[in-house]
């Protein structure tokens, strides 16, 4: 649900405080919940203002200020999944993470998992050579 305009925030919080209507009549009057009402007085009071709130709760990366561990252990395993890397995380820190959360840092920090070049790479470098 959208949160309500301040225009009609304060309009409530005007009815009530300073024509000095009640709770209840304030409410019927806008049409909205009497705790509503309450809320936004006690607001209005208390900070000041009648912004609504942030909504939802905010979300900390586990790995957050921890770039410079990253990149030592992606240049230390480079062929790693991010499955082994997380394993290995886990092993040297204590802390365990998802593939998610280390897969964050990883694209952040340009670290793309660089394969072993195989065989038939191998014999292609040494027949351009010759």
């Amino acid at each position: 649900m959208k949160s309500y305009s301040l225009d009609l925030r304060s309009k409530i919080v005007v009815a009530h405080l300073v024509e000095k209507m009640s709770i209840r009549k304030v409410a019927i009057r806008f049409g909205v919940a009497k705790s509503l009402v309450q809320k936004l007085v006690k607001q209005q009071q208390s900070e000041g203002n009648l912004l609504p709130k942030h909504r939802g709760k905010p979300r900390f990366s586990p790995l957050a200020g921890a770039e410079t561990e990253v990149r030592a252990l992606v240049a230390g395993h480079p062929d790693a999944t991010l499955d082994e890397l997380c394993e290995l995380w886990g092993q040297k820190t204590g802390k365990w993470v998802s593939r998610t959360a280390l897969c964050r840092p990883k694209q952040k920090l340009g670290l793309n998992r660089k394969k072993k070049p195989g065989i038939v790479a191998k014999l292609e470098q040494k027949e351009c050579k010759n």
